[in-house]
């Protein structure tokens, strides 16, 4: 994880801030507006980055698994999380879990997801999982993390590198959230393949949610 590039340039995300507690505990304290539609959304957002991803490429792929826990993941075949050095050269990655997303957060008139309802970010995800495990592989190097309710409580932890790149997020949603509507998967084909007709999505059932 030795990306140099300089100077910072937000686009997305705010490089410089790891964490927003308060823009956490703003999407905490509104589930219903940030995460219409309970778990169909919370895994639409996660979809969409790596629909984002695929534009990139001619071969964007990303496995969704409903894990027989209740929890989901979502595995894809993109860059993987981006990372770089701050001012100190200490590595550092895209905050995309725990700050808000600046292309969609604020602007209720954002890209619509295959639900109908605005995309918000990453971010969302976060706050309004129990938790969420965020596994990185990019060709300089491969980590994961756990965050709690939008909140990091590990360290970048180093996993074996394995010649690919992409990410996997691995949320279990706040209980209020995960029994609001049940996921089938009939249903997430069908709304991605009609959104995203670049990415290819596979979807694994374990057992319902």
């Amino acid at each position: 994880m030795d990306d140099s590039r300089m100077p910072w340039r937000n686009t997305t995300h705010d490089w410089k801030s790891t964490v927003d507690a308060e823009h956490l505990a703003e999407v905490r304290q509104h589930p219903a507006k940030f995460a219409p539609g309970g778990m169909v959304h919370l895994i639409l957002e996660v979809i969409a980055y790596a629909a984002d991803e695929a534009e990139t490429t001619a071969a964007g792929r990303c496995i969704v698994t409903l894990h027989s826990d209740g929890s989901v993941s979502v595995a894809d075949n993109g860059r993987g999380t981006d990372t770089r050095c701050d001012e100190q050269g200490q590595p550092i990655k895209k905050p995309v879990m725990a700050t808000k997303d600046l292309r969609y957060f604020d602007f209720p008139d954002a890209q619509r997801l295959p639900d109908g309802h605005p995309r918000r970010g990453m971010s969302v995800v976060a706050a309004l999982s129990e938790w969420l495990i965020h596994t990185n592989h990019r060709r300089n190097g491969a980590w994961t993390q756990r965050y709690e309710h939008g909140m990091p409580v590990t360290d970048l932890l180093p996993v074996p590198a394995d010649d690919t790149t992409g990410t996997t997020v691995h949320f279990l949603a706040d209980a209020a959230l995960s029994t609001a509507r049940l996921v089938s998967a009939p249903e997430l084909v069908r709304l991605t393949l009609a959104a995203w007709p670049h990415l290819t999505v596979e979807i694994v059932d374990e057992g319902i949610i």
